[in-house]
């Protein structure tokens, strides 16, 4: 990993870029700590320079409780190279919506599982390069989306304590597994008129989910329409599980 700009924001927040291999990401931490932060990794689905004010905004959110946020870029998207069969699915999905006809479990398994098998890897070698540095202290939460890849990387990376998951993204049937497989305490988002979203699929996952403690809040509206208090009680779940 190697930093390449930094920057101190008005709150005090130190926001440094960094490239891991090929891979940009951006690290945050609280300005007013001292002892070693615990990591919020903060999920997305895709493009940074896109997604900046908002995840900007998050990770500064997460820093007046004390935690550090990271979060970097998903395969295929921002200035990483493209997959055109990534591409021909998602052209494929956004048919199937404009034409208000079913998502077929085909397109989302194209589309989401190579990005699953791709991301998750990603973001434990972010974790390797993140953790030894003298200002994280762990533990680590995971939160936001693209949900499959947050299942996925709670089953299989023992050092995420904790996840604030947005049912806002198509999950393949095979995640189910994975699902089953998921311990740690979660909180659920789910927006309950989401227009690029399976309702029924998003209740069928939490129903999967293997974490004896996890919890689903539901709220009206479309993908966009997250409350502001979400943030609020994200900021708390982690507080009692990261310290």
């Amino acid at each position: 990993m190697r930093f390449t700009a930094e920057q101190r924001l008005d709150d005090g927040v130190l926001e440094r870029a960094f490239t891991l291999g090929e891979i940009p990401g951006i690290l945050w931490t609280p300005g007013s700590v001292s002892a070693p932060a615990p990591l919020i990794l903060l999920g997305h689905p895709g493009g940074l320079h896109t997604m900046y004010p908002r995840l900007a905004a998050r990770a500064r959110h997460c820093a007046a409780e004390g935690f550090a946020a990271a979060t970097i870029e998903l395969p295929g998207s921002g200035d990483r190279p493209r997959s055109a069969a990534a591409e021909a699915a998602r052209a494929d999905l956004r048919r199937a919506l404009a034409a208000g006809e079913p998502v077929t479990g085909e397109i989302v398994d194209r589309l989401v599982l190579p990005l699953v098998d791709r991301a998750v890897p990603e973001w434990r070698a972010a974790l390797d390069a993140l953790l030894p540095l003298p200002e994280i202290g762990g533990p680590v939460g995971y939160s936001g989306g693209v949900i499959a890849i947050g299942v996925r990387l709670a089953a299989v990376e023992p050092r995420i304590a904790a996840a604030v998951l947005y049912a806002g993204t198509f999950v393949p049937r095979a995640l189910f597994e994975d699902a089953r497989r998921v311990t740690v305490p979660l909180l659920v988002l789910l927006q309950w008129d989401d227009e690029t979203n399976d309702r029924q699929s998003a209740l069928e996952l939490f129903d999967a989910l293997g974490s004896e403690e996890k919890t689903l809040h539901a709220n009206m509206g479309g993908h966009t329409g997250v409350p502001w208090f979400e943030g609020d009680d994200a900021n708390r779940f982690f507080v009692r599980h990261l310290r």
